[in-house]
């Protein structure tokens, strides 16, 4: 039928040994590392920044609950009560007279720790906040605290 002539073995023999040489592999590499070297820091700053934004909301929220809490028994839970006011009925004076639950569950902070809560308050009736990703009070950035005052 067809004759192959030595000329078109050589071309097949050749299109199937292609490939990619080591030179061609190294520069996607380097260019593979040099997105990742422009991603990745912007996407970590992405995700400190929801938790910020988390907290605050979160703050916003136990706000509002207080908020409720005052306007059914005429004061803000004592410090001593604290933030569990919202959630369980205090059984220390004074006893609110028409509590009710305000939310289901105390949220923590998105890193893991308990919001504050000081009555009265430093910068405003009560203070409720978040010391931040590190936990304790001041800090900058990421570690700054996080209030109902902000």
């Amino acid at each position: 039928m067809f004759a192959r002539t030595p000329q078109l073995a050589r071309k097949a023999v050749k299109a199937v040994q292609r490939g990619f040489t080591l030179i061609e592999l190294m520069v996607v590499l380097v260019i593979i590392g040099l997105l990742a070297a422009l991603i990745v820091p912007n996407v970590l700053d992405r995700a400190d920044d929801a938790r910020v934004t988390a907290a605050h909301t979160d703050v916003s929220n136990l706000m509002q609950a207080l908020k409720l809490y005052k306007l059914d028994n005429q004061r803000y839970p004592t410090a001593e009560q604290g933030l569990q006011a919202l959630v369980t009925k205090p059984s220390a004076s004074p006893v609110p007279p028409n509590w009710k639950p305000y939310l289901e569950k105390l949220p923590n902070d998105p890193w893991g720790h308990s919001y504050q809560y000081v009555n009265p308050g430093v910068k405003g009736p009560v203070d409720v906040f978040s010391f931040g990703a590190d936990g304790q009070a001041g800090g900058e950035g990421r570690d700054a605290d996080i209030g109902s005052w902000q």
